[in-house]
């Protein structure tokens, strides 16, 4: 490095810093509305049990149609777009895949879906809106953007939103990029540990869905995990293929509902809310509080899996702007509730940890990420090689249900017109 060369590395340097802190303190500002969100939609519930029946399709159709009009690029989860942007960084900001404008619009309406009670997480959102913080400070500082930025700040976003730091990293190899080099290595490694060290600086070392210490005997282990990894793979691998399919059949009936996006907003919306108020509210928002009490052992109705996943894919379809990595743990949680009843003499917490990261591995197709990200959410390093065995499982059988990954297929929709022309698609 020449001398001339020391400002140029010092403003970047600078900009990784500067933008993980910022996304860092975003996050915690987001996870705290989100939580306020659900809790005064709880309190609706509470007053008038029946209010969803016409506030959650009312609000879903307001959000949708608020979304086509203001942030089109803000709808769906935010990894897609995320995965997108990376492939021109320039044009993905000019587009509003990776703008100011749609993150902030995006976090609003994650909050404001979260607020009329539908099957949605903020982790998905973050990694956008931390992708495009990061673009912005780069920008800003005049540093040129490069798909290492933009691959570093949606793990950061990863990071901060679970409080798992590694998991970041994880995600950034798995997820985010489809090649991983020495510079994306250095900046995603930067900008993951300074957000996550935000992140456990403000909101300490807590465990996301409560802490398991129990373990499965190593013969249970043998037959417990293949199981869990086979029917997470078979139904999270039903969960992405059923998404994608909605996107791209010519059914009639379901393309005449793609082509009016505020009537199917409004439907989904009367489903999500029907579901809601027949489960007695179990499969409200994302699920943290009922998966948790299953991980920590207590448990739930048989039928809180089946209903969380019939909740969470039709709140995805409906375009609204919510992420899907909560509600498909929670849904995941459900799984091993169910798979606990093959199993009772077994600990039920260590089976619904394999039920869910069986289940998540199926849809998101990102194995290592999800055991990092379980593991440290639930300090339940003891089950790492039953969850890894569980994962990899689950990957191939939902490869085999849905043979492209959920979230690479939706980046598709999200390509950029130039890209497009010059084969951008694979």
């Amino acid at each position: 490095m020449t001398p001339r060369d020391f400002p140029v590395l010092l403003r970047r340097r600078t900009a990784t810093t500067a933008g993980a802190i910022i996304l860092g303190l975003v996050a915690l500002a987001f996870a705290w509305a989100a939580d306020e969100a659900s809790k005064l939609f709880e309190i609706l519930v509470e007053k008038a049990p029946y209010a969803p029946l016409v506030v959650t399709p009312v609000g879903l159709a307001t959000i949708v149609a608020l979304t086509r009009r203001i942030a089109p690029q803000a709808r769906g989860s935010g990894i897609p777009q995320v995965s997108a942007g990376a492939e021109d960084p320039k044009r993905a900001v000019a587009a509003g895949l990776i703008s100011i404008k749609t993150a902030i619009f995006k976090l609003a309406a994650t909050v404001a879906a979260l607020l009329i009670g539908t099957s949605v997480g903020r982790e998905g959102p973050t990694v956008q809106i931390s992708a495009a913080i990061m673009a912005f400070v780069h920008r800003t500082l005049k540093i040129e953007l490069s798909a290492a930025v933009v691959i570093a700040g949606g793990a950061a976003g990863v990071s901060a939103a679970f409080n798992t730091p590694l998991a970041g990293i994880a995600f950034a190899i798995e997820e985010l990029a489809s090649s991983y080099h020495q510079r994306l290595a250095l900046l995603a490694m930067a900008a993951v540990m300074i957000s996550g060290l935000v992140s456990l600086g403000i909101a300490g070392d807590y465990v996301y869905f409560g802490a398991i210490h129990e373990m499965l005997p190593l013969k249970a282990s043998l037959i417990v995990s293949p199981l869990a990894g086979v029917l997470g793979g078979l139904c999270g691998g039903l969960f992405s293929r059923t998404v994608l399919a909605f996107g791209s059949t010519f059914w009639v009936p379901v393309a005449a509902l793609r082509r009016r996006p505020i009537i199917l907003a409004l439907l989904c919306g009367l489903l999500v809310a029907i579901c809601g108020v027949i489960t007695g509210g179990a499969t409200w928002g994302a699920g943290y509080d009922y998966a948790r009490q299953l991980v920590e052992s207590h448990t739930q109705p048989f039928w809180f899996g089946p209903a969380k996943f019939f909740s969470t894919l039709v709140t995805m379809l409906s375009g609204v702007p919510g992420g899907i990595f909560a509600p498909s743990l929670a849904t995941g949680a459900g799984v091993g509730n169910l798979l606990a009843l093959v199993f009772p003499n077994q600990p039920l917490g260590a089976v619904v940890l394999l039920g869910m990261i069986g289940y998540f591995v199926g849809v998101v197709r990102a194995p290592l990420t999800a055991v990092i990200i379980i593991s440290e959410m639930t300090d339940s390093r003891a089950m790492v090689l039953p969850l890894l065995a569980a994962a990899i499982i689950a990957d191939g059988v939902s490869a085999m249900i849905c043979h492209e990954k959920l979230y690479h297929a939706l980046s598709k929709a999200f390509t950029l017109p130039q890209q497009q022309e010059g084969g951008g698609k694979e």
